[in-house]
């Protein structure tokens, strides 16, 4: 079953969104606000479209599939010399703009804020980079990897006799693209407050990663000390790990109430710990992680994974399995809440990817199109902002905007 509804009603519908960014953190920005309905187009080169669409598993680019859905694309060069004049038509027409230049090309273009504001005096602009619009590093390259490194998280991700851990995905930037998300939100209902007066977002990808790390800053005021890497161990709470089963799998416990903790020793026959002079409270038990981890790993090694997930749900305590892809997209959970849903796919027949979120009861977003081609849109678009169609075969043949890219379907192997 299709989870495609391209008559589907959102609560975003009539919000209009010219997306100029690549990659990840402007894509996030923009998908969670087309899952609820906004129009967003997303400007791409002609040749090559969004920088997403070089991210390419078997040759498919996946990564687009799942953040270009429910986008229009627009094939513009912006190189060109028309390229502006183009933009500038589309302005006044637009609630948000997103880009993700380096600090200073907009306004280098003709297009920064005073200029746009002439445009659509009622427009949010959001201006995505490394570090920020201002500061010393404000013209630094702002790739994720560098904020992640910068940020405190790699320094804290990891285990203590080893290397630190930079995380397996685009974490900064998807971070800071739920976060732009939300500013973009905030930003429209205070145009309906405030008498319509556009604003700039200046998102950063380094502010938003930092705020997700906790008091860190606090902390170190107060000991002088710097959070060191744990693995799977927590600082704040006890026990909390990972643990081999019998049949090589992997079980997660995490029992941060004190409640919680009597129950599980009480589950593996060791209710003598909960007055065990190393482990009666939280910070004793934080303090002598490694041993406690060496009395839990013993009866969990002895059950298979499945028996110690039945084992601990009989005795209701909060552990779990550690999951990979095969086993995410097995789970019956998964499965019956549509995490992931199939819509229908030029290139790979059907493609799986993540559903709308979050669940909204009253007003729920939807996959209405798949990610376009390049270029798919570029005549809709053009036609809807006024351009005639001498225009737009002027414009063709200028090299300025492009048509449609469609790939053939992949053959299966």
């Amino acid at each position: 079953m299709t989870a495609l509804d391209p008559t589907a009603r959102c609560p975003l519908d009539g919000v209009r969104i010219l997306d100029l960014s690549r990659l990840v953190a402007g894509n996030m920005l923009s998908v969670v606000l087309a899952d609820f309905g906004a129009e967003v187009i997303k400007v791409e080169s002609p040749t090559e479209g969004d920088s997403l669409r070089a991210w390419r598993v078997g040759g498919v680019s996946t990564h687009w599939k799942a953040y270009g859905r429910n986008k229009k694309s627009l094939a513009l060069d912006m190189r060109h010399g028309e390229s502006r004049a183009i933009l500038k038509r589309l302005i006044p027409s637009l609630q948000v703009l997103i880009e993700n230049f380096r600090p200073g090309t907009m306004e280098a273009m003709g297009l920064g804020p005073k200029d746009l504001f002439a445009l659509n005096p009622g427009l949010i602009i959001v201006r995505i980079s490394g570090f920020g619009q201002d500061g010393p590093y404000r013209d630094r390259p702002g790739f994720g990897t560098l904020i992640e490194a910068m940020s405190g998280l790699a320094s804290m991700t990891g285990f203590p006799d080893r290397e630190p851990v930079l995380p397996p995905m685009p974490l900064a930037d998807s971070v800071a693209g739920l976060y732009g998300a939300t500013a973009v939100m905030i930003a429209l209902r205070s145009i309906e407050v405030n008498g319509g007066r556009g604003q700039v977002i200046d998102l950063s990808l380094f502010d938003p990663l930092f705020s997700i790390l906790g008091p860190q800053a606090a902390n170190y005021r107060m000991t002088g000390e710097v959070k060191q890497r744990t693995g799977s161990r927590s600082t704040n709470a006890g026990p909390r790990n990972v643990y081999r089963t019998k049949d090589g799998g992997w079980l997660a416990i995490s029992a941060s109430m004190q409640s919680m903790v009597e129950r599980l020793f009480r589950s593996i026959g060791r209710a003598d710990l909960i007055t065990d002079a190393r482990f009666r409270t939280n910070s004793l038990r934080v303090k002598n992680a490694p041993e406690l981890d060496a009395i839990l790993a013993v009866p969990i090694g002895e059950k298979t994974l499945a028996e110690n997930l039945a084992f601990f749900e009989a005795a209701e305590v909060t552990a779990g399995p550690v999951y990979d892809i095969s086993q995410i997209i097995a789970d019956p959970h998964v499965q019956a809440r549509n995490v992931i849903v199939e819509i229908p796919d030029s290139e790979m027949g059907m493609a799986p990817i993540h559903g709308v979120t979050p669940r909204l009861s009253e007003n729920p977003g939807a996959i209405r199109r798949a990610a376009p081609a390049i270029g798919e849109n570029t005549r809709d678009i053009l036609t809807d902002a006024g351009f005639t169609e001498a225009e737009i075969a002027r414009l063709a043949e200028a090299g300025a905007i492009a048509f449609s890219q469609i790939k053939p379907r992949a053959k299966a192997s």
